[in-house]
Formats: C-alpha cells, structure tokens, sequence
C-alpha cells in the first residue's frame, strides 16, 4: 500500500460509488462537441506551448512529429507503474510516441525522439482501450499525451459507447497548454504529472525548452484545480486527483528544494508526490556535453531530496519513493 503520513483528511471512497468522470459529458452529449473542439485546434495547433501553429489536420509537423493520428508505440497491463495505479490488475498503459520536450536524457528515447510506433486511427484507438479494460486494467493510462489530445478524445467516444468504464490517467511531463487541459476537463480522472525542472537555464539545457518550468506550474496548478488531491478506493487503488512525479537528477539541477517548496505551497500538503531515484544515463547523455549528469544519483542525493519533502511540509510520499 501507499504511504500516507500525518494526513488529516480522508483520501478513500468506496469503489461502488465512483463514476469516471467522462460519463457525465458523455450523458449530456457534450463529448461530442469536446472532440469538434479539439480537431479544429489541430489545424492551427497550439496543443502545447511551443505553439508551432502547424495544420495537422493536413498531416503538417513540428517539433512533436505527429500529424492527423496519433502514433502508438506500444500498450500492455504495466506492472512497473506505482502501486496505487498497478494495484492487482495493472495499469492498462499506452505509449503515444514522439514528444514536445527533448530531454537529452530520456529513458524511452526510441519513442520520444526515434518515434517508433504505427498511426492509430480513432476506432482502433479505443478498440486498445476496451482490450485493456478487459484484461483486467485497474485505469486506462496514457503516456505523453499533450500532443495527442484531440486524437484522445476522438477515439474515447466509440469506447464509451462500447462500454469503456474505467479511470483515465494523463501521464505527462507537465508540458502542457492552457488549450490541451481546457478540453480535458471533465473528462480525465488522475493527472499524473512530472515536475522536471526548476529553473529556465536547466530546462534549456537539459530539455530544449526554457519555458518548461512556468509551462509545468501553470499546468499542474490547473491539473489541481480540475481533480484535487489524490483519491484511493478500499484496495487503495487511485480514482481521481493529482499524483505528482520528480525524477532526482545528479548535481540537483532538478531543483528538488523549490519545487517541493512550491507544491506544498501553491497545491496541497496533502498532495500525493513520488520522487523517482531511477535516474541514469540514456539518449544523448554520453556525449561529453553533458558531464555533470553521466551518473545515477547517490543515496546522499536521494536522501537530500527526502529531506527537501519533509521540509516543506509534505504529507504523502508515495512507498516506492522509500528506500528498504
């Protein structure tokens, strides 16, 4: 189970009594114009904030390289996601991929910038959905979806009507725009956030794009607003809210302090944070632009970064972020 230390308030409710929250637009018709809403932005996309004003619709691209489909690497039951999303069944995750960030050190390089995968219409979009709802799938948990909100939408709906039920997760790097998380309010259940970088210069150099940390506060304080803090059922599997990721780097050039500091005070204390120690060098690291980070994290650094949670007043740190 996860851990949940000097917490106040009750984050548990009874499964039977929860209803993914895209039900309700779908009831009163409004999905429908969510998704007209969604494909007219694609023709002059500013999905994320690098506003490329591309026509996707036209199969026109940027910096994310997908146009009118989404492209889909991969999708299983994750077993590797954190307990309270995995619980018995796994998380039924999908991998959209490209991205809008270039992180010179990610882990899943061959998707975000190799862009394997294979252009996933609508139809067989939520054909994957309902098959991971029938494995047995705890959530239905898109990975790297800020550019491929419109195409999400698009494919929800004949899932839905097929007798999609489950929680959706949007699993991001918090690089997402005002437009993308307008058209999915309502409609996702758990938000599931990284928080990668404090200050402009380190996100320029590390992620190509020196407006990530404003971009991730914004984001994540409407990510907040929408669904407020994480809610378990009686397995203490997630149903809505907000759990928040940060991955420590070497050197503390995440700046772990400030973000914990600005998480309990711009969210909630109660705010359900996992701080990932799996750092390691990937993708275009080895290059000797980039000594500094050509290493895993100590345990020193890992425990710094505990120390910077309990500092700013921090209630819910997820089990895995604890060392045995």
């Amino acid at each position: 189970m996860h851990v949940i230390m000097s917490v106040s308030r009750s984050f548990t409710v009874k499964r039977a009594s929860f209803q993914s929250a895209y039900l309700k637009l779908w009831k009163s018709g409004k999905l429908s114009r969510r998704i007209e809403l969604g494909l007219e932005k694609l023709a002059d996309c500013t999905l994320c904030p690098r506003n490329c004003h591309a026509n996707r619709l036209e199969d026109q691209t940027k910096v994310c390289k997908t146009g009118r489909y989404a492209v889909v690497s991969s999708y299983f039951a994750h077993f590797g996601e954190e307990r309270c999303l995995r619980g018995s069944g796994g998380s039924g995750t999908i991998f959209f991929s490209s991205c809008n960030l270039r992180c010179v050190f990610c882990q899943n390089y061959e998707i975000s910038w190799q862009g394997e995968g294979r252009a996933t219409k609508p139809d067989e979009l939520a054909e994957i959905m309902l098959d991971l709802q029938d494995k047995g799938c705890h959530n239905i948990n898109f990975v790297t979806p800020e550019h491929v909100v419109p195409q999400i939408l698009e494919a929800l709906l004949p899932a839905v009507e097929r007798g999609l039920r489950l929680p959706l997760v949007y699993n991001t790097s918090a690089y997402d725009s005002a437009d993308s998380l307008a058209l999915m309010d309502g409609i996702v259940d758990i938000y599931m956030p990284d928080f990668k970088f404090w200050d402009p210069g380190q996100a320029r150099r590390y992620a190509k794009a020196p407006e990530y940390p404003d971009a991730a506060r914004r984001a994540i304080k409407e990510m907040h607003r929408q669904v407020g803090p994480l809610v378990t059922d009686e397995r203490g599997v997630a149903l809505r809210g907000v759990l928040l990721r940060h991955l420590v780097m070497p050197g503390g050039v995440a700046g772990t302090p400030e973000i914990m500091q600005w998480i309990a005070r711009e969210l909630d204390a109660d705010t359900y944070v996992n701080l990932m120690a799996q750092y390691h060098p990937a993708c275009r690291v080895s290059e000797s632009e980039y000594p500094e980070i050509d290493r895993c994290i100590t345990g020193s650094e890992f425990q710094q970064a505990l120390d910077a949670f309990y500092a700013a007043g921090l209630a819910r740190l997820d089990s895995d972020s604890i060392p045995d």
